[in-house]
């Protein structure tokens, strides 16, 4: 149920990553606190181990910077660098920062040859200043309250063709994810260390450069991308159906289409809607925020929620929390500082429960309320069916001779497991139904007992031969033929003739026992009881 990684120093915690099954604020805050304290345990052992054989600490030399400049900046353009950050739209930020610095090169230049090589520390450190000093006072760059979500917005079932889609606007940041269904031989095959061999559930997280205004080539995912992505995953497998509900791999792609902040919590949101439109009974919806952190020179501080861009370049945290209403799921958190006290983990664990169940109730479950009945049209079917697995090779046949066939007949896709689990997948239920009739003529074993209704294929003198499935026989005896003495069995039927019979006996051998007057018996008093036969 709970999987939390902890690293920590002597006094704070510095990074924690969390896997969850919907675990609770105060459980996951209990289970932090103890990771914490062991960590003490293991702190002490090294700082044993520095005092004995401990090397002086390296040191290097600082890169230079021209404070005399940056501090005669601060002095005259504070006003007009205030007014630039004082907006929520990051691409005017952009702008009247530009303009600024063209000031700058008017003003200092000609004093300050070497200045363009300061001029990104500059910036940073001066944008870094007004939003501290912002955040600590209880302002924020956009005017937004600390408690206060950036407005939100959700779609589904934004692209017609997919299985499902979702999109998720907060802000700036806008994500669109698409939810792919397939069989279950599309799961990913792994080669790891672990006892896992596939993976079922998966998410893929893009992040192109337009989404941030920059030209830049398409590559393959870079780091950033693959652990957002494997981020986004954890958050929702606890809610991803079993195989046994739901007989599907499932691929959810998120894609980030504008961004400002937070688009790893964002894919979350976004690909809980697409997961719903998709029809995929996830257990409930997840929803996934984040919370920033200022803190003064004396130890006190400021969390807020829903970081945008600025705030996580320049705060100090960006504790990104996912989860239910019920608990948590994922947890992994990011820090410019030396480390959290508990009452700062305490108060982001509350205000993110806080925020999610806000975006779950004012836009995600509006837009959908819970997972739609029936998969789309352009996903396969599925029928999933149990046959013995002394059978599997009757179905496979020599060399894939039978399965082949199946499938070039039907047109389904059929995958079969060890213990004689079959997953037969088609664009249509037709193509399942009659794939799954061939496999159920394949495996078919008469129960004794039980009424069939079978088609008559071969007569002799002394019976009846009823075709119960293909290639699967059994005779009825001229006596079994009818409540009275007939004295040929062509008085009582003929080739090609459809009629009931009840299995009454199955020799050593295998043969099948059958009969017809029996049958009709059995018919007549569930009728009289006004139950129907099929």
């Amino acid at each position: 149920d709970l999987d939390v990684t902890v690293v920590s120093t002597g006094k704070k915690v510095v990074m924690i990553e969390a896997g969850a099954n919907e675990v609770p604020n105060d459980k996951m805050f209990e289970a932090i606190q103890k990771a914490h304290e062991e960590n003490q345990k293991q702190i002490e052992l090294i700082n044993k181990m520095v005092a004995e054989i401990g090397k002086p600490k390296f040191d290097y030399p600082h890169a230079s910077f021209d404070q005399e400049l940056f501090d005669d900046i601060v002095a005259n353009f504070m006003d007009e660098a205030k007014a630039a950050m004082d907006t929520d739209d990051k691409n005017v930020r952009e702008q009247r920062w530009n303009a600024m610095i063209e000031k700058w090169h008017e003003k200092y230049l000609e004093d300050h040859p070497d200045m363009d090589q300061y001029l990104e520390e500059i910036t940073y450190k001066f944008q870094k200043k007004i939003v501290k000093a912002w955040l600590l006072e209880g302002h924020r760059v956009d005017g937004r309250a600390k408690n206060e979500i950036r407005p939100l917005a959700a779609e589904v079932g934004v692209l017609p063709r997919v299985h499902g889609s979702g999109l998720f606007t907060r802000g700036q940041t806008q994500v669109l994810s698409v939810c792919t269904l397939d069989t279950l031989s599309a799961c990913q095959k792994l080669d790891t260390i672990w006892e896992e061999t596939e993976k079922r559930y998966m998410h893929h997280y893009n992040f192109p450069g337009y989404s941030v205004g920059e030209a830049k080539p398409a590559r393959s995912p870079g780091r950033r991308e693959i652990g957002h992505g494997a981020l986004a995953e954890r958050a929702l497998l606890p809610v991803i159906p079993s195989v046994e509900e739901f007989p599907y791999a499932i691929r959810v792609v998120s894609e980030v289409v504008s961004s400002n902040g937070s688009t790893s919590q964002g894919s979350i949101c976004g690909s809980t809607l697409a997961l719903m439109d998709a029809g995929v009974p996830i257990k409930a919806p997840v929803a996934g925020i984040s919370c920033g952190l200022i803190q003064d020179d004396n130890g006190g501080f400021t969390t807020f929620i829903d970081i945008q861009g600025v705030e996580d370049f320049h705060g100090e945290m960006d504790f990104k929390v996912a989860g239910t209403k019920k608990g948590i799921t994922a947890i992994q958190m990011d820090l410019k500082n030396d480390g959290l006290t508990m009452e700062i983990i305490k108060n982001a664990l509350d205000i993110t429960y806080d925020a999610r169940c806000e975006i779950l109730d004012q836009i995600m479950l509006p837009c959908i309320a819970e997972p739609r009945k029936e998969v789309s049209k352009y996903a396969p079917k599925m029928v999933i069916m149990h046959i013995n697995p002394d059978n599997i090779r009757d179905v496979i046949g020599k060399g894939g001779s039978v399965i082949q066939k199946i499938v070039a007949d039907t047109g389904a896709k059929i995958d079969i497991d060890d213990d004689g689990t079959i997953h037969i997948a088609a664009a249509d239920a037709s193509a399942c139904d009659a794939a799954k009739k061939c496999i159920d003529d394949i495996v078919f074993v008469p129960e004794i007992g039980k009424l069939y209704y079978g088609r008559v294929v071969r007569l002799m003198t002394f019976g009846a031969f009823v075709e119960l499935a293909p290639g699967k026989d059994g005779l009825v005896h001229i006596s079994k033929l009818a409540d009275h003495r007939i004295e040929k069995v062509e008085d009582a039927c003929k080739i090609g003739d459809m009629m009931w019979v009840k299995v009454t006996d199955i020799d050593e051998k295998g043969r099948v026992n059958l009969s017809h007057k029996d049958a009709m018996r059995e018919i007549a008093a569930k009728e009289a009881n006004g139950e129907r036969v099929k």
